[in-house]
C-alpha cells in the first residue's frame, strides 16, 4: 500500500505519510510536520515502519513541508549572505510558522483524524529546518508542543542573543537537539560556532527554567553537517518526542547539561600572526570591577589548567574575606587534551636544532619549534586588545603564567618583552632548553632593561620532586636574577614532596595572591 498523499494546501505542496494501521483503524493520531519535503523521513521510512511494527515508536502521521525558498521561510530575521554572490537570508520564518500554524494544520487536522493537541504536535527540521523548528516553538507553543532540532543553524546572526534575552521556553513543550561534533569545524565564517553554540543553546533553556528531563541534547562524535547524520537521529528524535512511556525510576538521572564552571566563555580566535586557531576560556568575577578594573591573568596551556584557576578565583576571591577577583584569560588549543604536544612545542619555544637538545626518551624526533615571538606577538597585538575591549583591565597588574616549557616562554617574554605584562609565573621552567639559552637571551638584554628602568616581578616554582636538574635549574636561574639591579625582583618556591605534572595544584593558591596583591 502507498501511504504517501501528494498535497497541495493553498499554495503550499505537502507530502503526507499515513502510518500502516490508518486504513484498517479509526485510531487518532499525533503528527509531526517536517520541513525541507519531508526527506527526513521518506529517507528511513522502512526502519520507522520497523518501529512501529515492533512497538518501539508509537504510529503517527507525518507531513513533509516543501518551501520555495528556505534561505527566507526559515530564517528568524534578515541578514547578510555568508558568501559573496550569495542572495542575503530574507527572514520571513515567521510568516511562514503562521502559515503552517494557522492554514496548513487545521486542514490536516480537518481532512485526516489527528491528535489536535499541541502535546501531540511536533515541528521538526534540519539546518535551517531545525533553526525555525526551534522559533516555531518560541512563536507558537500553543500548536507545536514537540520541538525537533537536528544539527539547526544555532550559528546564525542573532539567534544566540535572542536565547539569551528571552525569557525563556514554554516549559511545556519537549525538545530533541543534536548536532555531530565535526559540524563548522572547517569553515571559516560564522557556522564554525556550530558545536559550541548548540552546546550553549541547550544550557542556556535549562538555566533559563526549562525542565531537564523534557530537552535531550545529542552529540555525535563523527558527524559533520550532512543529510546523512540529520536522517539517522530523526527516528531517536521521534522516539524521544512522543514515547510517553514510563520509565523505571533509577537513582541516576542522565542530564542535558556539560559541566561548566559559572562565569566562564569561550572564544574561538584564530590568530593573523600565527594563522593557528586558539581556544580562549575567560573566567570572569561576579563582582563588578573597580575603578582601575580587574587583574588578569595570561595562563598558557589552559586545556590542562584553565579548570582549575577558574575555580579557585571563583572559590577564593568570595567577600568579605577573599583576595581580589581577577580576570582569567586561559590561551588553549581546540583539542580535549591536556597537553597539545605539537602546537605548544611550536608556540612556547625558540628555534633550536637536533644537536641542541637532548636525545627524547622514546627515541622520536623534536616537533617544529620557533614560534615563540609570533606567538607572544598574536597574545600582544591581538588577544590582549581583544580582552581589553571586552572587560575592564588593570593595566598595572597584567600577568602571564607558564608551566615547563609554557614556563620557559613566561622567562622568554619577561627577558625580551619586559612591559608587556608586570608579572610573570614559571613554574617548573625547562631552562634547559637549546643548551640553556635562556642565560644567554638574559645577559643580552640586561644592558637595556636597565637603561629603560623596566622591571617586572617574577615568580619561580619548582616541585622538590622533579628531575634533580629541573630543581638545580631553576635555584641558579633564581640566584643569577636576583644578583642582578637590572630590575627583576624574584622570587622562589620549592614545593615540598610534589613532581613536575602535580605541583600545578599546589601553586595555585600562591600565585593567585601573587596576581592579585
Amino acid at each position: 500500500m502507498n501511504h504517501f498523499h501528494h498535497l497541495k494546501v493553498e499554495q503550499r505542496e505537502v507530502i503526507l505519510y499515513l502510518p500502516p494501521s490508518y486504513e484498517q483503524s479509526d485510531r487518532h493520531y499525533p503528527v509531526a510536520y517536517v520541513q525541507d519535503d519531508g526527506y527526513l523521513f521518506t529517507e528511513c521510512l522502512n526502519y520507522l515502519e520497523h518501529l512501529f511494527a515492533t512497538g518501539a515508536l508509537e504510529e503517527l502521521i507525518l507531513v513533509g513541508i516543501t518551501s520555495p525558498n528556505r534561505n527566507d521561510e526559515y530564517t528568524p530575521w534578515p541578514a547578510e549572505a555568508l558568501l559573496k554572490n550569495m542572495n542575503a537570508f530574507g527572514g520571513k520564518g515567521k510568516v511562514y510558522v503562521d502559515e503552517v500554524a494557522d492554514v496548513l494544520k487545521p486542514y490536516i487536522d480537518n481532512h485526516y483524524r489527528t491528535h489536535k493537541e499541541a502535546e501531540n504536535t511536533a515541528i521538526i527540521g534540519g539546518s535551517f529546518g531545525g533553526l525555525i523548528s526551534l522559533f516555531a516553538g518560541y512563536w507558537r507553543p500553543d500548536t507545536f508542543g514537540r520541538i525537533g532540532l537536528l544539527s539547526a543553524s544555532f550559528w546564525y546572526e542573532g539567534v544566540m542573543d535572542y536565547i539569551r534575552q528571552n525569557e525563556g521556553m514554554n516549559k511545556d513543550l519537549r525538545m530533541f537537539m543534536s548536532v555531530g561534533l565535526c559540524e563548522g569545524k572547517y569553515k571559516q565564517n560564522a557556522q564554525k560556532q556550530m558545536v559550541p553554540n548548540t552546546k550553549a543553546a541547550a544550557s542556556l533553556f535549562i538555566e533559563k527554567g526549562f525542565p531537564e528531563d523534557s530537552l535531550r541534547l545529542v552529540l555525535d562524535p563523527q558527524g559533520t553537517h550532512d543529510g546523512i547524520f540529520m536522517i539517522q537521529r530523526f527516528p531517536e528524535a521521534l522516539q524521544w518526542l512522543f514515547n510517553q512511556r514510563p520509565e523505571a525510576k533509577c537513582l541516576v538521572k542522565e542530564s542535558t547539561r556539560e559541566f561548566s564552571i559559572p562565569g566562564t566563555q569561550v572564544w574561538n580566535v584564530q590568530s593573523n600572526r600565527t594563522g593557528r586557531w586558539y581556544r580562549i576560556s575567560i573566567a570572569k568575577p561576579v563582582e563588578p570591577p573597580p575603578e582601575e578594573g580587574y587583574p588578569v591573568l595570561y595562563a598558557l596551556d589552559a586545556n590542562a589548567s584553565f579548570g582549575s584557576l577558574a575555580e579557585s578565583i571563583r572559590m577564593q576571591s568570595r567577600r568579605p574575606h577573599g583576595i581580589s577577583p581577577a580576570l582569567i584569560v586561559g590561551i588553549g588549543y581546540d583539542s580535549d587534551n591536556p597537553i597539545v604536544t605539537n602546537e605548544r612545542f611550536y608556540d612556547y619555544t625558540v628555534h633550536a636544532d637536533e644537536t641542541e637538545l637532548p636525545a627524547r626518551p622514546d627515541g622520536s624526533p623534536w616537533p617544529k619549534t620557533g614560534g615563540a615571538e609570533e606567538f607572544l606577538t598574536f597574545i600582544e597585538e591581538e588577544l590582549k586588545p581583544k580582552v581589553e575591549e571586552c572587560f575592564s583591565i588593570d593595566h598595572s597588574r597584567q600577568s602571564l603564567f607558564g608551566h615547563s616549557l609554557g614556563g620557559f616562554l613566561s622567562l622568554y617574554s619577561l627577558f625580551t618583552r619586559c612591559g608587556t605584562f608586570q608579572r610573570y609565573i614559571a613554574a617548573s621552567p625547562s631552562v634547559w632548553w637549546k643548551n640553556h639559552v635562556l642565560y644567554q637571551i638574559w645577559n643580552e638584554r640586561e644592558e637595556n632593561l636597565g637603561q629603560h628602568e623596566q622591571s617586572g616581578e617574577l615568580l619561580i616554582f619548582v616541585g622538590s620532586n622533579e628531575k634533580p636538574s629541573m630543581v638545580k635549574d631553576a635555584k641558579e636561574l633564581y640566584e643569577v636574577l636576583k644578583a642582578s639591579p637590572k630590575g627583576i625582583h624574584p622570587i622562589f618556591q620549592e614545593v615540598e614532596g610534589e613532581g613536575h605534572v602535580s605541583v600545578i595544584p599546589s601553586l595555585i593558591s600562591p600565585l593567585l595572591r601573587f596576581i592579585t596583591k
